[in-house]
Order: structure tokens, then sequence, then C-alpha cells
């Protein structure tokens, strides 16, 4: 097993440094104003004859720079978008009045954004991770036509404790929840260094880029909330929306494909195990793979979405 594993990471790092930046001058980046409360920072690699939109969301506590390199890789044949989620990276942090942050809240962001940015949805990929999973599936429920396809993983489509880390149970509403997010906010260094392998053998140890890291350094602390509180806000509501979208799971027309990290500690294999047998979707389930696919491993997240277009 020790063998397969460094021959993985061997193979991990060859992929890795062939992701050469070739589109790099049309890489668009700026911001894109929602509403009233909420502007997007966002990343637009564009292609004049794109055989696709491929559109990625970002999960805890990464910004739109974890899909660079894999966007400039992809750029040959598609044009890709990728925005920082409210309460993250360099996009408005509105005051809890205005914005929950809530899944819900943040399916209708993406709604809006998709609108703004004049997507053809007929012939889009979306790619979501973490917490930008449930607001994709649950858009999906409402615009069934939202996307050709959608790509999901290493997130928590149901209220299922036994599959969840403790650490995040805990934010959900209830007595523990402010601790929780004392906690995170005071782990801030930590988390950044080391939520991405976290729980892996150190065989397969990867690093981040430098420009992601400094980018989510500089983000956390934006104004009057960290992205630890947006973070935390998102799972104070997290139960209810969960439910609501379960309730209505069978109404899930949009064709999905499930793909997880088989040793996330954060969120179980079991947990997408049940997810694509409950709407009879594909699923990948990625041997010596933690939490972080797109990070540990883009090379496979970028055949996922290549394959997604044939």
């Amino acid at each position: 097993m020790k063998t397969e594993i460094r021959n993985l990471a061997a193979a991990v790092a060859m992929l890795s440094s062939s992701l050469t930046p070739v589109h790099a001058s049309d890489l668009d980046m700026g911001f894109v104003e929602i509403d009233k409360d909420i502007t997007l920072r966002r990343m637009i690699l564009r292609n004049d004859k794109p055989k696709g939109t491929v559109l990625f969301l970002h999960g805890f506590p990464e910004t739109h720079y974890a899909w660079k390199d894999v966007a400039l890789a992809l750029g040959d044949d598609y044009e890709v978008h990728a925005f920082d989620w409210p309460g993250y990276g360099l996009s408005s942090r509105p005051e809890a009045d205005s914005f929950s942050y809530a899944p819900k809240d943040y399916a209708r962001v993406l709604g809006d954004y998709i609108a703004k940015a004049g997507i053809d949805t007929s012939k889009l990929a979306i790619y979501a991770t973490d917490i930008g999973a449930l607001p994709a599936l649950l858009l999906a429920l409402e615009k069934p036509d939202v996307a050709r396809t959608i790509i999901v993983g290493d997130f928590a489509p149901f209220d299922r404790p036994q599959y969840m880390n403790e650490n995040l149970q805990a934010l959900k509403a209830g007595p523990s929840m402010e601790a929780a997010r004392a906690e995170f906010n005071k782990r801030r260094d930590d988390i950044l260094a080391n939520a991405f392998t976290r729980g892996l053998p150190a065989e397969v140890h990867f690093q981040i880029s430098p420009e992601l890291k400094d980018d989510m350094a500089r983000g956390w602390d934006q104004g009057a909330m960290t992205t630890a509180d947006a973070f935390a806000r998102y799972y104070a509501n997290f139960t209810r929306d969960q439910n609501q979208f379960e309730k209505q799971l069978a109404k899930l027309a949009t064709p999905v494909k499930v793909v997880w990290g088989e040793q996330d500690i954060y969120i179980k294999k079991e947990m997408g195990v049940e997810f694509a047998d409950r709407i009879g979707a594909e699923l990948s389930v990625l041997p010596g793979i933690g939490h972080y696919p797109h990070l540990q491993n883009p090379q496979r997240t970028i055949d996922e979405v290549r394959a997604s277009f044939r």
C-alpha cells in the first residue's frame, strides 16, 4: 500500500507540473456587482471559440484562486469562470440582517452570477465542492436547466452527523455554535497551513500554490467579518437547507456526477455513496485523495470536466 501511495504522489507531482499557464493573457480578474449588498470578485478565462463553459465553485477556506491552474489548463477548449463566495476572498461581506450566508442564499447569488455573466446554461458544466455544492444543487431544484451537468463532491447534502467531522457539526445552530466559531477564528494560521492535507498519510501530502495561500490569508479578515464567521453563518442554517433539499430530492432533474476523496476526514465517503445512490448518479471514489481533490490531483479534475462535455 505504501508503495502505491508513493507512486500516486509521484504521478500527481508530474501531472501538476504539466499544468502550464497557456492562456494567462486571456485571464480576466475583476469584480461584478450582484446587487446593492453584494459584489463578487471573479476570474474569467476567455476563449474565442469555446466548446463550452465551466464554472468552478470553491469551498472553505479557499478563494477562487484554488481554480486558477486548473482553469489555465482548460483554457484551450473552454471559457472558465470562478468567483469568491460572499465572505471569502475579496467579495462583499454584507451584514447578517441583509444576507444570511445560508446555502439557499448562496444559491441565489450563483443564479444571479450566471445571469449577469451571460452564460449559456445549455453549454455549462458546474464543478462545485464543499460549501459550493449544496447551493448549486438547490439552484438546480428551481432551475433544472441551470447547467448541462453538475459535478459535486466532498460536501454534506443530508443531515448525517455520523458522516461529518465533529468540529463541523459543532458549527451548526445550537449551544456549541459560538464556541466553535471562535475556535475556527483562533486557529486561522493552522487552518490555512494544514487543512488541505489533514488526515492524509505523509506520502501524499501536497503543497498549495503560494498565490492561493497568500490570497486566503489576505482575504480572511475583511471588515468586521472573517472567513470563519461567514463559514459559521453558512452552518447556522445548514440543517434547514439540507432537510429542504432532501425533501425535494425527487425533483432533481439536472444530470449530476459525484466525485469523492476516499480519505476525506471532514465528510466521509459514505455521504457521497448515499447521495449518489439516492439520485442514481455516477460516483467516483478517489483512492488516496482527501477533501480537496482539485488541489491534490488537479489533473483528475481537468479530466472530469472534459469528460462532462463528451
